[in-house]
């Protein structure tokens, strides 16, 4: 798993950049994202994806303890779908022989 501060590092050592302004870009590029897919706006990054909210409808769902069927109101969630490059290529490398794990 690569978390942010993993991110970061790779990003500074690929582009000979301080981790301190990596750090800074991503976190700009973060909420840039995320205020545009707030203001209901669509992000697309080509060869990467897009970011945008979709809404749910609201339904009836079960409370898993009791049974009994609750109201789940509408709400707006955020999606993210992948790129054609990006879905290619993770499909090119998935298919490759990996080595074993010691």
């Amino acid at each position: 798993m690569t978390n942010k501060a993993d991110l970061v590092n790779l990003v500074a050592a690929r582009t000979e950049q301080t981790k301190t302004d990596v750090a800074e870009v991503v976190d700009a590029l973060i909420e840039t994202i995320v205020d545009s897919v707030v203001e209901g706006k669509k992000v697309s990054i080509l060869g990467f994806g897009s970011f945008e909210s979709r809404e749910r409808s609201a339904r009836q769902g079960l409370n898993p303890k009791t049974g009994e069927k609750i109201a789940i109101p509408a709400k707006h969630v955020p999606a993210f779908t992948a790129g054609k490059q990006f879905k290619d290529r993770v499909q090119t490398e998935s298919a490759k022989p990996k080595g074993k794990k010691k």
